[in-house]
């Protein structure tokens, strides 16, 4: 039984040779080429455990065949050859993703030594892999809640998303769980390991805006004192998540064309501009497309942050999950408020499988929170949850359909619904508007606007 699979890529033949004779006896499975474009064809088309390479051939350099070779199959073990004159150029390569460096003259079993330990790693390598695979599986489904088929689009996007590089732009209403969705992109991707940094353009102030995400040097405004890392340099390797992308000025999307296409910035009040490697989330509950058509948002940058778009459903259009979903929430809750062991009732449930949730997902953890508190009992009964006032809306049939609710001066039933969550909030963040918008999903201006229409501008009344 072969203990591996080994590429030597050497243009010494007396070289290849010697070495494909010591690992065959030690029951490896050989194959060679003569230089590093020769190489990477062969790792191409075959799979390999393990890579012997000379740093110094004729063509194409040992280095970049390396980088290439860990590039299109990073599951390789790359030992560099290399005489000692050449030691320096071996550990740069190691920083460059090789496994280790074998100095010449080597002996046989110095060879077979290194190669056994290198393919035992790259199958502990692998391993750890596939157990990160399943881990991750796991993790959409704790995160990515629900086997709806609306919900299993989602998960099968963000899955084939999560990989590449694309710039990925997430829609859907207020509270469906945008963020959660970019977050999961991040989790799966092979920035994982690196920052997930999250810009709020709805709630920065314009003229700090360009500072916040750009960063700025000393003295580049009355006020700068220091030179400051903006959100993009400090998402470096990782990933940026522009967050109700749809604020952003017609200025400031000019410059962040240039981040998106170039990957590209330069700090305020400097004419230095720096490569910068981060992957770039958007998200809005606009419709950007028409904002373009109608110029209120740039139609370049619409469709370079639009190469994968994943819509997000509202929570009346999967109510097959609401017994997980709810299930998942109540649990999470119940233990935080130290009441473990909490249910819901077949009525109050009935009722959660029918409510039109205009709040979405942010509005059921707002319900369930409530009836947490407020419970008395094991059991959460429907009384319990924050909608069993006849003056809010009417409960559900005998037949557990949902009744036709009346409009009234306050705009019908799903103004009073949406009246009642900004209350809510406004009283749980005692009036600071900053947190209550972002409670909320909203943008400042949005929650002054709604404050002004509910007639809450002079307060909570």
């Amino acid at each position: 039984m072969s203990r591996g699979r080994v590429l030597i890529i050497d243009d010494d033949e007396s070289l290849r040779i010697g070495c494909a004779q010591a690992l065959d006896q030690s029951d490896f499975s050989v194959a060679i080429a003569c230089d590093g474009a020769q190489g990477l064809e062969r790792a191409r088309r075959e799979s390999f455990d393990v890579a012997l390479l000379d740093l110094k051939m004729p063509g194409m350099p040992g280095m970049e065949v390396l980088q290439k070779l860990k590039q299109e199959s990073p599951n390789v073990m790359v030992i560099i050859m290399t005489g000692y004159a050449s030691i320096d150029s071996a550990v740069e390569a190691i920083k460059h993703g090789a496994y280790n460096y074998l100095p010449k003259p080597f002996t046989p079993e110095a060879l077979t030594d290194l190669v056994l330990k290198a393919a035992r790693v790259g199958r502990k390598t692998l391993e750890d892999a596939c157990v990160a695979q399943e881990l991750d599986r796991k993790m959409l489904s704790d995160v990515l809640i629900g086997d709806s088929d609306a919900m299993n689009r989602v998960t099968r996007l963000v899955q084939k998303a999560a990989p590449g590089n694309s710039t990925v732009l997430i829609t859907g209403e207020t509270g469906v769980g945008k963020e959660v969705v970019a977050r999961a992109t991040h989790r799966l991707s092979d920035r994982a390991n690196k920052a997930f940094v999250t810009v709020d353009c709805g709630t920065l102030v314009e003229s700090l805006f360009e500072s916040e995400l750009f960063g700025h040097v000393k003295g580049a405004f009355s006020g700068a004192i220091e030179s400051t890392v903006g959100k993009i340099e400090l998402a470096e390797g990782g990933t940026l998540f522009l967050d109700e992308i749809a604020n952003v000025s017609l200025q400031m999307q000019a410059r962040l064309l240039r981040v998106v296409q170039e990957r590209e910035i330069c700090r305020v009040g400097s004419t230095q501009k720096k490569k910068v490697d981060v992957r770039i989330i958007s998200a809005t509950n606009r419709d950007l497309l028409a904002a373009a058509r109608e110029g209120r948002f740039r139609e370049d940058l619409f469709y370079r942050l639009n190469v994968i778009h994943i819509f997000v459903p509202p929570l009346r259009d999967r109510l097959d999950d609401m017994p997980a979903l709810s299930s998942y929430f109540l649990k999470k809750l119940a233990n935080e408020k130290q009441k473990p062991g909490l249910s819901l009732s077949e009525e109050a449930m009935q009722f959660l499988k029918t409510h039109a949730w205009p709040g979405n997902v942010r509005e059921l953890v707002n319900a369930l929170e409530y009836a947490v508190v407020t419970c008395e009992g094991s059991v959460i009964k429907l009384s319990d949850l924050p909608y069993h006032d006849e003056d809010c809306l009417e409960l559900p049939g005998a037949d557990g359909q949902r009744l036709a609710h009346d409009a009234d001066k306050d705009g019908g039933y799903l103004a009073r619904v949406e009246r009642t969550e900004i209350v809510r909030a406004i009283e749980q963040f005692h009036g600071n508007k900053t947190r209550t918008a972002e409670h909320l999903g909203i943008n400042r201006k949005t929650l002054r606007e709604k404050m002004r229409r509910y007639g809450l501008e002079d307060g909570v009344n």
